[in-house]
């Protein structure tokens, strides 16, 4: 019984009451016994059910980051009488949609809608597919170069607290192929989906970290190496005072000389494949 009140949590009295009508049932007939009984059992309706539940801990640990406190400072929202969500709202709405393996804003609507999701986010109700797609558009390319240096100076702390001295930079490229006629999207290098348009995403990670460090978006047509230079500066200018050496890799769609020269100016000992 002791056992009991510990699970329920207070919930004695149920169990108390239970008891109770097995006394009265005790002088009833099976049948009728167990009908009274039956009236007694729990029941638990689905309407709070979420398959979210660690959405929960990334919540936990992205405000122990200041991370969403960060998002809301730079993305502030001018509320009017018909503003129905916060920028941030719908930027966190589409980080945790990511996080769950959702990547189509139409899909983002309902996975708001989920009882867990609208209190983390404080949503009174889900958020629709044409509120998410005004919202982006009007943070546009400088929206977009304000968050990405966020990521970075983020991703550039967590680095300095590492301790690390000494780092191994791996540069690589991704083809993500692409339904439709989406901004940006074209026709390139595509081994998954030939003929398909596509887009294809510079990536630069820090191997002793398994973290992807810096990342631009491109278009489906960029060649592996565009933009390779450029991208690099940033890493170089990010990185904190404490990293002495750095070892760089790729692959030989990176082979050029504009990356040689720069590479050699750092100082950075390298390893690319020759093609």
């Amino acid at each position: 019984m002791k056992n009991t009140k510990k699970k329920l949590n207070g919930k004695s009295k149920v169990v108390k009451a239970s008891f109770q009508q097995v006394d009265v049932a005790s002088s009833l007939s099976k049948t009728q016994a167990s009908l009274v009984l039956h009236s007694f059992i729990a029941t638990f309706p689905g309407n709070n059910i979420t398959k979210y539940s660690g959405l929960n801990t990334l919540a936990k640990y992205m405000n122990k980051q200041g991370i969403i406190k960060s998002v809301s400072t730079l993305f502030p929202t001018q509320w009017h009488s018909a503003t129905k969500f916060g920028v941030n709202q719908i930027m966190m709405s589409v980080v945790m949609s990511s996080f769950c393996g959702i990547n189509r804003i139409c899909r983002i609507s309902s996975f708001t809608g989920d009882g867990l999701v609208r209190v983390l986010l404080k949503l009174n109700k889900s958020i629709n597919e044409n509120a998410i797609s005004t919202a982006l558009k009007k943070l546009g390319q400088k929206g977009a170069r304000k968050l990405q240096s966020f990521l970075l100076s983020k991703n550039s702390r967590w680095l300095e607290e590492s301790g690390l001295t000494s780092i191994t930079l791996d540069a690589d490229s991704t083809v993500k192929s692409v339904c439709g006629n989406q901004e940006g999207a074209a026709k390139g290098f595509n081994t998954t989906k030939k003929g398909a348009k596509s887009y294809h995403p510079l990536l630069v990670f820090i191997s002793e970290m398994k973290l992807l460090y810096h990342t631009w978006f491109r278009t489906g047509e960029a060649y592996t190496s565009n933009g390779i230079v450029d991208f690099l500066k940033e890493v170089k200018t990010s990185l904190p005072e404490n990293i002495e050496k750095v070892f760089f890799r790729a692959d030989s769609g990176f082979f050029s000389g504009g990356l040689f020269d720069l590479l050699e100016s750092y100082g950075w000992d390298y390893l690319v494949k020759v093609k």
